[in-house]
């Protein structure tokens, strides 16, 4: 069952924005992306606004074969795509190795083809590498992790190809439309399968690098 589909507004959607970058993170000497696949969008943005030197967050799409795909394409299924957010950081405030720390605290990492109550290809787990040194990064702490647990991993780990950004109405979700998003998050049970997962560390927001 798609419960956002249930809970959202009804409201008419722009056409999403193409944003294509080049296969790497640092845009400028200020400023680094990343690109997070953590189920809903919504809630992904809310994790990686809350850290220290995150300076934007932008919900959209990737990891799919159409181009320029809306909302209800993507979550019908057969694009390919996920629910990703781009982060723009500042790497003098905040580093890669924090970010996944982050990334991992706020996911399932053992669910395949689903994020809490959202199911499909579209809301599966997966972080998108800009570059070789997020690609080890990321491959590195999804290790760490399968260690740490004892068992797989079902988080993917791809190279960036396309970041096509959502309308404008997910933009921000979570702060827009408080009372809607926060009945939706508690009807997935989202925090209680973290907290499950994760205990004091779920949500994961806390200085420093870590390796998973």
């Amino acid at each position: 069952m798609n419960w956002k589909f249930r809970f959202k507004p009804l409201l008419l959607a722009a056409l999403p924005t193409l944003v294509v970058m080049p296969a790497t993170a640092e845009d400028s000497d200020a400023t680094a992306r990343a690109l997070f696949a953590g189920g809903c969008f919504w809630c992904v943005e809310e994790a990686f606004d809350k850290v220290a030197g995150v300076e934007a967050t932008t919900s959209g799409f990737s990891g799919g074969d159409v181009a320029d795909p809306s909302y209800e394409q993507v979550v019908d299924g057969g694009t390919g795509h996920a629910e990703v957010v781009e982060v723009e950081y500042d790497p003098q405030r905040v580093d890669y190795e924090t970010l996944l720390h982050v990334f991992w605290r706020n996911i399932d990492p053992f669910a395949e083809g689903r994020q809490f109550c959202d199911v499909g290809e579209s809301y599966r787990s997966a972080i998108f590498a800009l570059d070789e040194q997020q690609r080890q990064l990321a491959e590195a702490s999804r290790n760490a992790l399968a260690e740490r647990f004892g068992r797989e991993i079902a988080t993917e780990i791809n190279d960036f190809e396309a970041f096509y950004a959502a309308e404008e109405y997910h933009q921000d979700y979570y702060r827009k439309n408080p009372v809607r998003y926060n009945y939706y998050k508690a009807a997935c049970q989202r925090e209680e399968r973290l907290e499950e997962i994760w205990d004091d560390e779920a949500g994961g927001h806390r200085a420093g690098p870590s390796p998973g």
